[in-house]
C-alpha cells in the first residue's frame, strides 16, 4: 500500500489496479480439478484405477447374461414365469349365443300349377281364424291334373286286379286259419292239374255243436246266450256261446217235441271233431239239459284245390299241420308274375300320392286358414296370373316363438327342458324357456354343440319373426367352490393313451403326480402334473371339484418379459 502511494506521488497521478480474472464455472471447476488430480496421479495408480473400471463392466455384462440364460424361452426371448393359487370363490356358468325365431305355428300355401286370381279377401298383417277365406283362383290346370290322375288311378287299380286274379292259382293259400287233412304228396317239379285236390282245411279254432232240447224252453234259448260245454273226454266244462236257434220238430221215441240249437266252442288246443260234448243252459234259476250229448264238428272244412295247370316249385302240405289265414301252402311256376304285382302297386301307390296332391293344390285354389295367426306373406292380387309352384300366402302364429340355438358340450349336461333364458332382439327383451335340448351333436373345430329349441310367449308382438336374437341363461352356478384360472388347467395324453385333465403345481414332487405324460409344451422346473376333476366354468375360472387343495400353487402360464423394461 505504501509503494502505490509513493507511485501516486512520484507521478502525480492514481495508479489503476491490475484487473483479476474470474472464478471458473462449477462443472467446469469440477472437472479441471479431476483432472488436475487424474494428472497429478503416478501412473502406475491410473493404470491400477483403468484395470478396476474394466473389470467392473465385465462382472456386469456376464451378470446380464447368466439372467438372460436363466429366463430365456425359445428363441431366446425373455420370459416370466406366471402362476396362481387355488382358492374359494364363486362361479357361474353363463351360455351366451343368438339363435332364429321362429313361429311355432306357421302355414305355407303354394299353388302348383297356373292360375288368375280371382279374389283376395286378406291383407298382410291381417289377423285370421280357422276358416277365414283368403283368396279364389281360378286353375283350368287344377282341375284337368286331378282328373287325369283319378283316371291314372282307375286304370293302375284294374291293371293290379288283372295280375291279382292271374296269379292267384300260383299261389296256393288257406282262406282260413286251421289245420291240414288228407294232404296229397307233392315234391318239386311234379305237375299240377286245374282242379286237383291237394289237401283238405278242417278250421278248428273253434268247434259246433247241435243240441236238441224240450219246446217246453221255447223262446227261453236264445242266439248269444251263454251256455256251459261239458267234456267228458277232458273231465271238464268250457264256456260255449249259442251261434244259432232252429225251431225245427223232431219227435222223440218218447213223443217229446224237440228244437235245435247249434253251439259253437273256442278251441284253446285240446278239443277235436267227433268228441262227445253236452250244452248245458241255465234258465233263470233252472238247469236245462239237453235230449242226448252230441258230437263236436270243426266249424267248417273245405277243399284246397289248384286252379291253375302247372309245375310245383315248393310245397309245405303236411297232415295236421296249423296253418294261418292266407298262409302260401304249394308254390306254382309263376315267379314272374310276382315281381309284376310289385311293381303294379308300387305304381298304384304312386299314382294315389299324386292324386292327393293334385287334390291338395285344387283346394288350395280356393283356399280358407287352417290356424289362427297374422298373414305374414302375401304375393298376388285380383289379376295377377299365378306361375306354377308359387307360394302365394303365407299365416304365422307369432303369439308364440321358438328360439333354435344351441349349447357347447361343456354346458349340456346343465341346461335342461324348463330353464329360465334371457332374450334380447335389438333392445326388445324377453324371457324364454328352454323346451329341448337334443342328444345328437354337431362338431366344428373340435367343440360338440347340441341342438337347445327356446319357446317364448310373444303375446305383445314385442319380437320380430324370422330374425336373430341373442340368449343368454345361467347353465350352473356355485358360490363356495375351488377355483382356477383357466390356462391352469391342462388336458394331457399318457403314454398309455389315456386323456387326463391335470394342473402343475409347484413345490416338492406329491405322492400322486401323474407319470409318462406327452406334454407338447414346456413346463419350469419344480412344477409337477396333478390329476383334478373339474366342475362347471364360466369365461375365466373353472371349479377344482378334486385333485389339489386351497393355497396351492400351481403353474399358469409363460408371459415374455423384458430387462430392460421395454
Amino acid at each position: 500500500m505504501s509503494q502505490v502511494m509513493d507511485r501516486e506521488q512520484q507521478t502525480g497521478a492514481p495508479q489503476t489496479a491490475p484487473e483479476t480474472p474470474p472464478p471458473p464455472a462449477p462443472e467446469t471447476a469440477e472437472k479441471t480439478s479431476l483432472w488436475k488430480k487424474w494428472k497429478g496421479m503416478p501412473r502406475k495408480k491410473r493404470r491400477k484405477i483403468v484395470r478396476w473400471f474394466i473389470t467392473l463392466l465385465v462382472l456386469i455384462a456376464a451378470g446380464l447374461g447368466v439372467w438372460k440364460f436363466l429366463s430365456t424361452k425359445k428363441g431366446g426371448e425373455a420370459t416370466e414365469v406366471l402362476t396362481d393359487v387355488v382358492q374359494y370363490n364363486s362361479i357361474t356358468s353363463i351360455v351366451e349365443g343368438s339363435g332364429l325365431t321362429k313361429a311355432r305355428d306357421s302355414e305355407t300355401i303354394t299353388i302348383a300349377t297356373t292360375g288368375t286370381v280371382s279374389e283376395v279377401f286378406v291383407s298382410e298383417g291381417d289377423t285370421v281364424e280357422p276358416g277365414t277365406p283368403l283368396f279364389i283362383i281360378d286353375s283350368d290346370a287344377a282341375r284337368t291334373a286331378v282328373d287325369k290322375a283319378r283316371q291314372d288311378v282307375l286304370g293302375r287299380e284294374k291293371q293290379l286286379n288283372a295280375l291279382l286274379k292271374d296269379v292267384a292259382g300260383l299261389n296256393l293259400a288257406a282262406g282260413y286259419p286251421g289245420k291240414l287233412m288228407e294232404v296229397v304228396d307233392l315234391n318239386p317239379g311234379d305237375t299240377i292239374s286245374k282242379g286237383q285236390k291237394v289237401a283238405v282245411l278242417a278250421d278248428d279254432t273253434r268247434l259246433r255243436l247241435t243240441q236238441y232240447y224240450s219246446y217246453a224252453y221255447e223262446g227261453m234259448i236264445h242266439t248269444g246266450q251263454s251256455v256251459d260245454v261239458s267234456i267228458p273226454a277232458l273231465m271238464s266244462s268250457l264256456p260255449g256261446t249259442v251261434e244259432a236257434v232252429h225251431m225245427v220238430s223232431r219227435i222223440t221215441p218218447e213223443g217229446t217235441k224237440l228244437f235245435s240249437a247249434d253251439i259253437l266252442v273256442e278251441n284253446q288246443g285240446a278239443l277235436s271233431a267227433e268228441m262227445a260234448a253236452s250244452a248245458i243252459v241255465t234258465v233263470g234259476e233252472e238247469t236245462v239239459y239237453p235230449y242226448e250229448p252230441g258230437k263236436l264238428e270243426y266249424y267248417r272244412t273245405g277243399d284246397l284245390t289248384s286252379t291253375v295247370n302247372g309245375t310245383v316249385l315248393s310245397s309245405s302240405l303236411v297232415d295236421f299241420l296249423q296253418v294261418s289265414a292266407g298262409q302260401v301252402l304249394v308254390r306254382v311256376d309263376g315267379e314272374d308274375s310276382e315281381a309284376e304285382i310289385f311293381s303294379a302297386q308300387q305304381s298304384l301307390e304312386e299314382a294315389q300320392k299324386t292324386l292327393e296332391t293334385a287334390e291338395k293344390n285344387l283346394a288350395n285354389c280356393s283356399a280358407s286358414a287352417s290356424i289362427a295367426g297374422k298373414v305374414i306373406g302375401l304375393t298376388m292380387k285380383p289379376g295377377d296370373e299365378i306361375a306354377a309352384n308359387t307360394t302365394v300366402v303365407t299365416i304365422s302364429d307369432t303369439s308364440s316363438l321358438i328360439v333354435n340355438a344351441t349349447v357347447d358340450e361343456r354346458n349340456v349336461s346343465a341346461v335342461q327342458a324348463g330353464t329360465m333364458v334371457d332374450l334380447d332382439q335389438w333392445g326388445n327383451t324377453a324371457m324364454g324357456t328352454v323346451e329341448s335340448v337334443s342328444l345328437s351333436s354337431t362338431i366344428n373345430n373340435g367343440v360338440a354343440t347340441y341342438p337347445m329349441v327356446i319357446s317364448v310367449d310373444n303375446a305383445e308382438e314385442t319380437l320380430q319373426v324370422n330374425s336373430y336374437i341373442n340368449y343368454k341363461l345361467t347353465a350352473s352356478e356355485n358360490d363356495n367352490c375351488l377355483v382356477l384360472p383357466l390356462q391352469s388347467v391342462r388336458t394331457v395324453s399318457t403314454e398309455e393313451g389315456e386323456t387326463l385333465t391335470v394342473v402343475y403345481v409347484k413345490g416338492d414332487r406329491p405322492d400322486n403326480v401323474v407319470e409318462n405324460i406327452m406334454a407338447d409344451e414346456t413346463i419350469p422346473e419344480g412344477f409337477w402334473p396333478v390329476a383334478v376333476e373339474i366342475g362347471i366354468s364360466d369365461n375365466y375360472n373353472v371349479e377344482i371339484k378334486s385333485g389339489v387343495e386351497e393355497g396351492t400353487e400351481v403353474f399358469t402360464q409363460i408371459q415374455s418379459a423384458n430387462p430392460w423394461g421395454y
